[in-house]
């Protein structure tokens, strides 16, 4: 930065972070500082809540030179001096853009996440690895200053622009004091004192060690401590998990019970720990990845999602509380939730007694009847007494859950699936843990599952086809490819390259 040429701000900013009120700060600082200043911005609607550019130039005064300068209207790649993100994909995306350079770019970024379309819809794990965009935002600037500023915003009661603000001033890259800073949020007249604590968390945080923040993650992502559990029957699951498994599968294994409990009972988390040791006697003990991941997407394909699980989870009252939380609903404010709902008429006969629900399921008057009623969605207050009750008489529908059609279904699946693991294990161990990581594919509900279960039957069926003769790789490449499209069209794909179609 020289007197010469401007400093030269982008920020990128999602909608309702107050990007807007940050540039216009930015200006305001300048301006009753000794500068010229000029701000643009270029909406984009591309992912999320629309991420915007800001784009702001600040050239000193100087009483010798009367001609005002011409300032530009948009970054350019390579000739940026500080860019304030706020969230760490907008920080990746500056990267990306050639925003960032390591010869003068300061970075300033929250590295809270707000997943983006593409990974909230992808049939598997579509989230970015949040380490490797730090890690190319870290060899891409000259200074990256990051914490988690949301947190920030929520404890200080104010918007990530404040912290962002606070961290621009603790960096010391602007030729501005903090009082210079603080004042123009003063002038500002609005939400002053919120601001004002943000702003102090933000400065104090962006003098901190940037490493210290890898330092923390690495300590709150280590092994997990399982509390003892208090109830007696929970704790003889718990036992049995740590005398009948290995201990490279435990850590699964009592996940899995956990998440069983919750969502039947624990007699169904006892059923799963014995298809567990049943299937240990049969499995190749040399194999340990094997019992390891069968556990673990054993427990996943055991809490399918049904229409009472759906009901349960929307009745909670954890529920309630994070939407309150994530709307900042005040004490003294009422909140309404609707719920969209449209179970099809499969999901209705599943939901019944197995008998009934496959009679339903046949043509005839009352199935055409139903399919009309199931045509269109409905959408239910579950904030209303009315709504909520309806839910929450589904939800009370657990108990005759293992009477229902879909829980036949479901398991008749899942005990399909368990014997092409030992089939597979019997002639190829690391080809079994590829048949059972294909569970992934069976996952969500209505559609979703439907579409979910079609790719995964077409794949087990290639795999009963093609029997020893197929490596695990390529097995990996089917259950990649239908992961990538749910429709299933890169799956025929790779069928039709390896001859199994």
């Amino acid at each position: 930065m020289t007197t010469t040429q401007p400093i030269k701000i982008a920020i990128l900013a999602m909608g309702g972070e107050g990007g807007g009120v940050l540039a216009d700060w930015i200006v305001d600082l300048g301006e009753h500082n000794g500068y010229y200043a000029q701000t643009t911005s270029v909406p984009g609607v591309a992912q999320r809540t629309g991420a915007t550019i800001y784009y702001v130039e600040l050239f000193a005064r100087e009483e010798s030179e009367p001609r005002v300068p011409v300032l530009a209207l948009m970054p350019l790649p390579g000739d940026v001096d500080v860019v304030l993100a706020s969230e760490l994909m907008e920080a990746g995306r500056a990267v990306q853009r050639g925003l960032v350079t390591a010869e003068r770019t300061t970075l300033v970024a929250s590295t809270h996440r707000v997943y983006s379309i593409a990974e909230k819809t992808s049939m598997g794990d579509g989230r970015v690895d949040d380490s490797a965009l730090i890690a190319h935002a870290h060899q891409a600037a000259k200074r990256f200053v990051r914490f988690d500023m949301a947190q920030a915003a929520e404890a200080s009661g104010s918007v990530i622009s404040a912290v962002l603000f606070g961290a621009l001033a603790g960096t010391g890259v602007l030729p501005f004091s903090r009082a210079q800073f603080e004042a123009t949020i003063e002038r500002g007249g609005v939400g002053v004192r919120p601001s004002l604590r943000a702003f102090e968390l933000g400065f104090s945080r962006a003098d901190e060690d940037a490493d210290a923040a890898s330092v923390k993650q690495t300590e709150k992502t280590g092994k997990p401590q399982t509390p003892a559990p208090r109830d007696p029957a929970v704790a003889k699951l718990i036992e049995r998990v740590r005398a009948d498994l290995p201990e490279d599968a435990q850590a699964f294994a009592i996940e899995g019970v956990r998440r069983l409990i919750d969502y039947q009972d624990p007699a169904y988390a006892a059923f799963y720990l014995d298809r567990l040791t049943g299937l240990r006697a049969t499995l190749p003990d040399t194999d340990r990845a094997l019992l390891r991941e069968t556990a673990r997407h054993l427990a996943l394909w055991m809490s399918y999602e049904d229409t009472i699980r759906v009901a349960d989870l929307k009745t909670r009252g954890s529920r309630f509380e994070r939407v309150r939380g994530e709307v900042r609903a005040q004490a003294d404010q009422l909140l309404a939730i609707n719920e969209f709902m449209h179970p099809r008429i499969e999901e209705i006969c599943e939901t019944l007694p197995a008998g009934l629900g496959r009679w339903l399921a046949k043509p005839h008057g009352v199935h055409r009847l139903v399919k009309r009623f199931a045509a269109s969605g409905r959408v239910v207050r579950t904030s209303s007494l009315r709504g909520y009750l309806l839910l929450y008489a589904v939800a009370r529908l657990r108990g005759l859950r293992r009477r229902t059609l879909r829980y036949e279904l479901e398991h008749a699946r899942i005990d399909g699936w368990l014997a092409q693991i030992v089939e597979s294990a019997r002639h190829n161990p690391a080809l079994a843990t590829e048949v059972a990581q294909c569970q992934r594919l069976v996952k969500g509900y209505s559609d979703t599952h439907a579409r979910g279960l079609a790719n995964f039957q077409t794949v087990m069926a290639a795999v009963a086809r093609a029997g020893q003769r197929l490596a695990p790789a390529t097995l990996r490449e089917l259950r990649d490819a239908a992961l990538a499209d749910e429709h299933g069209h890169k799956l025929r794909a790779a069928l039709a390259r390896h001859a199994l179609a």
